[in-house]
């Protein structure tokens, strides 16, 4: 068994253990390969800037502030530099999830390592590759993809292709999933969740992101619905505003325990801060408990302790799991072939 598998088995035993507080989406970066641009203004300015990124111990420290057990960490496209060769770019793009990889290494008790690859900079091929190398020595169970970074439509032929690759992989696709620009609409996701029902499809933002907050509302709206429609995809709620948020965990509650399952909260880190985000989860749901919205979907007894912690990390611990368990049965079925 190779490390990246015991690294999983490990892994996956931690997220089983259940009733952990886990932050669906942080971005980290190596402060050892950080573009010319970045330390730059790092250096003029010590103001916060959008893409200003954290390291692994910074989202650590950040996490024991916060009251957050685990995790969900990939790269940080604005310390990822992107030029007119592919291959450089995927060698660019490697480096990131190397990072992300080794850091997961180093603190397996609070990281969840997901990969990152893009067939617009990288093109397909590449793409696939990187694929390979996520999935194969890194040990990534989860794969994203974000459209919105450099204006490719998430449900076009090479991204189908790729989630194809993804799967064939054993791991599951994620998605930046936002209103700010056309590239994500919530049609795209629908299709791709249809396409690919054999799997969760993970829509991170559930249709925020960097967008006018009435221009989102569409969006917004039709998230929601499609989720609730489409039993495989699975939000990751951050970057997103909380009037909105609260709104989604109402509709989500109110729908059963299926899909009160399929949504996890998040920060967006080093986008959103975490000790700000999860205290707000936190206060969102006591007044949820106490009934304190006028909202007449809201019923007594309706944030069980089990719903909340759900929404705090049981659920994408499950997600998780799930997706390991899938990578580690593909592996074994990979070596069962090539034995003979």
């Amino acid at each position: 068994m190779q490390d990246s598998e015991k690294r999983a088995e490990a892994l996956l035993a931690r997220l089983e253990r259940g009733g952990l507080v886990i932050d669906g989406d942080v971005h980290i970066s190596d402060p050892a390969a950080l573009p010319d641009w970045q330390e730059r203004r790092r250096a003029e300015d010590p103001n916060y800037f959008h893409g200003r990124t954290i390291s692994a111990e910074d989202a650590v420290a950040e996490m024991d502030a916060a009251g957050v057990d685990m995790a969900l960490v990939w790269q940080n496209p604005a310390a990822t530099t992107y030029g007119n060769d592919p291959c450089a770019n995927y060698h660019a793009l490697l480096e990131a999830n190397r990072y992300i990889a080794e850091a997961a290494a180093r603190y397996p008790d609070r990281f969840i390592p997901a990969g990152w690859t893009d067939p617009k900079a990288l093109g397909l091929q590449h793409a696939c590759d990187l694929v390979d190398r996520l999935t194969g020595e890194m040990g990534m169970a989860i794969v994203k993809m974000n459209p919105a970074q450099n204006a490719f439509r998430m449900a076009s032929e090479p991204v189908m292709r790729v989630v194809e690759h993804i799967v064939a992989r054993g791991a599951v696709p994620a998605f930046h999933f936002g209103a700010d620009t056309p590239y994500t609409p919530a049609e795209d996701l629908r299709a791709l969740a249809e396409a690919f029902p054999q799997v969760p499809v993970i829509g991170v933002h559930m249709g925020g992101g960097g967008a006018a907050y009435p221009d989102a509302d569409e969006t917004y709206a039709k998230a929601r619905q499609y989720g609730l429609e489409v039993p495989n995809i699975f939000y990751i709620l951050s970057a997103k505003r909380d009037t909105h948020i609260e709104s989604d965990l109402i509709a989500y509650t109110a729908a059963g325990p299926e899909a009160a399952a399929r949504i996890a909260c998040a920060s967006d880190a080093p986008y959103g801060r975490m000790a700000w985000n999860f205290g707000g989860f936190r206060a969102m749901f006591d007044t949820l408990r106490a009934g304190v919205p006028p909202d007449p979907r809201l019923a007594p007894g309706m944030f069980t302790d089990a719903v909340v912690a759900g929404y705090m990390g049981d659920n994408l611990a499950r997600l998780a799991a799930g997706a390991l368990r899938g990578w580690l049965a593909q592996r074994a079925d990979t070596r069962a072939a090539d034995a003979g």
